[in-house]
C-alpha cells in the first residue's frame, strides 16, 4: 500500500511555521542559482543576437577581438570581390570595412570613466544589421564628425543626448541620433563614418570586415577560400559564433561565481531541510508505528517522507523561481573581458533556466530528506508504539 499524496501534504500544512522557514531557505538558493542562470542567458543572448547568421567578420588570424585585430585596405579589396559575398540592387558587395576603437566616457549614475567601443562602419552597415533602428535624431553623415549612440550608452553615460558634443581624438564629434540594436551588443556601442575615425585616430588599417553572404550555406566554402589566400593573413567567422566568442571569459567567470556560491548556500539549505524532517519524524513515532502496525511497508514509509521532502522542495524552488522572475524588469552593465568595454544586458527566464532550478531544488530537497525519512522507515512497530 503507498500513502495517498493529500496525506502527505496535509502533515506539511499541519507544520507551516517550520515549513515556511525550511522553504525560504531553499527559496533563497534557488533565487541565487537562477539568477546566475538568467544572467548567464541574457548575456549570451545578447551577444548571439549581435550578430546575423548570414553575415562573415573577417578578421587578422589568431587575434581574439576587433580591437587586437588589423585588415589591410589591399586585403579588404581581395575579400570583396569573391563570389560568396551578396550583391545589393546597384551591383555592390554588401560590406562594410570597420575600424573599432576603445574611448573612455563618464558614467552617469557614478561619475567615474568606463571604457566605450566606438565602431566607425562603412554606408552599409545598417543593412548588414537590420536590428539597428534609429530612435530619435538621424543617421551620421559620411565624411562629418557625426555620431550616433546606442540605446545603453546612452542611458549609461553623461553628454550622449542629441546636439551634444562628445570629445575624442582631438575633436568634437555631435550626436545626431541614437538607436536601439533589439538588446544586442550593438546597444553599447557608438557608431560614426570609418573614414572619418580612422583619420581621428590615425589608424591606417580597419580593424574587422563584415560581410553578407549569398548563401548561408556557402560559409565553410568562402572561409577555406580566404584563409587559403597567401595575399590574406585573416580567419572568418559567422557573426553571431564570433560575437558569442566574445563573452566566454565573462560567461564563465559567472557561472562559476554563481556555482560556488549556489552550492554554499545549498549546504546550509540542505542541513535546514534535514533537521526540519528529523524534527517531523521525532514527532510523529507513534503515527510511524500505527501505519506500519496498519500493513503500510517500510518502502511506504521511505517513499511518504521523501515526497514530503521533495514537496518541500518544490514550494521552495517555486518561490525562488518566482522571485527570480521578477529580475528580468533590470538590466546590468559591466566590463566585457574580451574587449574591456562596458557591455549592458538584462536577465532572461528561458524553460531550460526553469526545469534546471526545479531540478536543483529537487536534488537539494532528496539529499536533505534521505536520512530522515530512512530512519523512519527502519522503525520497529513495537519500539514506534512503544515510544509513542
Amino acid at each position: 500500500m503507498k500513502l495517498p499524496l493529500s496525506y502527505i501534504a496535509r502533515n506539511l500544512w499541519a507544520r507551516r511555521l517550520t515549513t515556511v522557514l525550511t522553504a525560504a531557505g531553499l527559496a533563497l538558493v534557488v533565487f541565487v542559482f537562477a539568477t546566475v542562470l538568467m544572467l548567464d542567458e541574457g548575456l549570451r543572448t545578447t551577444m548571439v543576437t549581435t550578430g546575423e547568421y548570414d553575415n562573415a567578420v573577417i578578421i587578422r588570424r589568431s587575434s581574439e577581438t576587433e580591437i587586437q585585430s588589423s585588415v589591410a585596405r589591399n586585403q579588404a579589396d581581395v575579400i570583396i570581390t569573391h563570389p560568396a559575398v551578396a550583391l545589393g540592387p546597384d551591383g555592390q558587395p554588401i560590406a562594410s570595412k570597420e575600424t573599432v576603437v576603445l574611448i573612455s566616457m563618464l558614467k552617469r549614475d557614478t561619475g567615474k570613466p568606463s571604457n566605450v567601443i566606438i565602431r566607425g562602419v562603412g554606408t552599409l552597415a545598417p543593412v548588414l544589421r537590420p536590428q539597428i533602428k534609429l530612435t530619435a535624431g538621424r543617421m551620421f553623415k559620411p565624411g562629418a564628425s557625426e555620431i550616433v549612440i546606442g540605446n545603453s550608452i546612452l542611458r549609461g553615460f553623461q553628454g550622449t543626448n542629441i546636439g551634444d558634443r562628445v570629445r575624442f581624438a582631438q575633436r568634437d564629434w555631435t550626436v545626431v541620433g541614437t538607436f536601439d540594436a533589439g538588446n544586442s551588443g550593438f546597444d553599447s556601442e557608438i557608431w560614426g563614418d570609418v573614414d572619418q575615425l580612422m583619420q581621428a585616430f590615425r589608424r591606417p588599417v580597419f580593424s574587422s570586415m563584415v560581410v553578407k553572404l549569398r548563401d548561408s550555406g556557402a560559409f565553410d566554402g568562402f572561409k577555406k577560400d580566404l584563409e587559403a589566400d597567401p595575399r590574406l593573413t585573416i580567419e572568418a567567422k559567422r557573426e553571431q559564433t564570433f560575437y558569442s566568442d566574445q563573452t566566454k571569459a565573462l560567461s564563465t567567470f559567472i557561472n562559476i561565481l554563481g556555482i560556488t556560491l549556489s552550492a554554499i548556500f545549498s549546504i546550509g539549505a540542505m542541513i535546514g531541510a534535514t533537521i526540519t524532517m528529523y524534527a517531523s519524524v521525532a514527532n510523529r513515532v507513534g503515527e510511524i508505528g500505527t501505519l506500519r502496525a496498519l500493513g503500510f511497508q517500510r518502502r511506504s514509509i521511505l517513499a511518504a517522507f521523501l515526497t514530503e521532502s521533495l514537496l518541500l522542495a518544490m514550494v521552495g524552488g517555486a518561490f525562488g523561481l518566482a522571485c527570480a522572475s521578477l529580475m528580468q524588469l533590470l538590466s546590468f552593465s559591466t566590463t566585457n573581458f574580451q574587449s574591456f568595454s562596458e557591455l549592458a544586458f538584462g536577465f532572461r527566464l528561458t524553460a531550460g533556466v526553469v526545469i534546471k532550478s526545479l531540478l536543483f531544488a529537487l536534488i537539494m530537497g532528496f539529499l536533505g530528506g534521505f536520512l530522515p525519512a530512512l530512519r523512519a522507515a527502519r522503525m520497529q512497530i513495537v519500539e514506534a508504539l512503544r515510544a509513542a
